[in-house]
């Protein structure tokens, strides 16, 4: 849930972003185990605060004020840092200025003078590209963890994007798996929820690893022709790989619909530079 396209509704080979990722960064949380973590409704003020405080200078596009809150030598398990993160978040915000933060905590730690908290971050905005309103919806559910009230590492559990374009986007019903191992096989649906009658549907998945480099290099989609009321796929996680990004991108007339989710993979390595591998087909 993560790559935000960038291509012309009627082109049949086009580039999309990948976005989410920087979303992500603003998706306050924090939680290294969950069995002993505290309800919400528990958690010291000084934590809801911070969370409140993060959620309103993202709302106001004002990246000093973000990073103030993170420590200078912050970790991500995407493999972000904090001068990768700030970068990010001011292409982000120049090309998505009307984007809105809203996050909600979901359980707490404390770990001696640490906080560990899990939240859920609800993001909301719009985009004017070739005279087209897009519309993007995110959720992503994140861990962190805080240390003299600055954010010292996060790890993402798991994300959800969709963008929309036209008059009558598709209504997507996307089926992948929350998580898989190293090597095995995996089915990736995005059924076409509408009746199609007399439309024609152009379509494209793309499965990409989890890296730091995919935010900012465009990916080349090929659209084709689905013969089927969707996209049907089925993939399988190299070995020695981490978590994946998972696309499905469906035109039908005058509507555009991009659904990218996030495919945990198990025991999986940490991300690394390296080109985009495709394994789905």
């Amino acid at each position: 849930m993560r790559n935000f396209l960038t291509f012309s509704l009627f082109a049949k080979k086009n580039r999309y972003s990948n976005w989410l990722g920087f979303l992500v960064a603003i998706a306050v949380v924090a939680a290294s185990d969950r069995v002993f973590a505290a309800p919400p409704a528990t958690a010291p003020p000084q934590l809801k605060n911070l969370l409140v405080q993060i959620d309103a200078a993202a709302n106001k596009k004002d990246v000093k004020a973000v990073m103030q809150f993170y420590s200078p030598n912050f970790t991500h398990t995407d493999g972000l840092t904090y001068q990768t993160l700030e970068k990010a978040l001011t292409q982000l915000w120049q090309r998505y200025p009307q984007l809105t933060y809203q996050t909600q905590l979901q359980s707490w730690q404390a770990q001696g003078n640490a906080i560990v908290a899990e939240t859920v971050t609800n993001i909301t905005g719009s985009q004017v590209a070739d005279n087209r309103n897009l519309a993007l919806k995110a959720t992503i559910r994140t861990r962190q963890r805080y240390e003299n009230q600055k954010m010292v590492s996060q790890e993402v559990l798991s994300e959800r994007s969709q963008l929309s374009a036209g008059t009558k986007p598709p209504t997507l019903n996307v089926k992948l798996p929350a998580s898989v191992r190293p090597g095995q096989q995996y089915n990736f649906d995005a059924i076409v929820q509408e009746p199609l009658k007399e439309d024609y549907l152009l379509g494209a998945a793309v499965e990409e690893p989890v890296q730091v480099n995919q935010y900012f290099n465009p990916t080349p989609v090929q659209l084709e022709l689905l013969p089927a009321g969707g996209l049907f796929k089925v993939g399988r996680v190299p070995a020695g790989t981490g978590d994946r990004w998972l696309s499905a991108v469906v035109i039908r007339g005058d509507g555009l619909t991009q659904i990218t989710q996030r495919l945990n993979v198990l025991g999986g390595t940490r991300p690394r530079a390296g080109g985009r591998v495709l394994n789905i087909r």
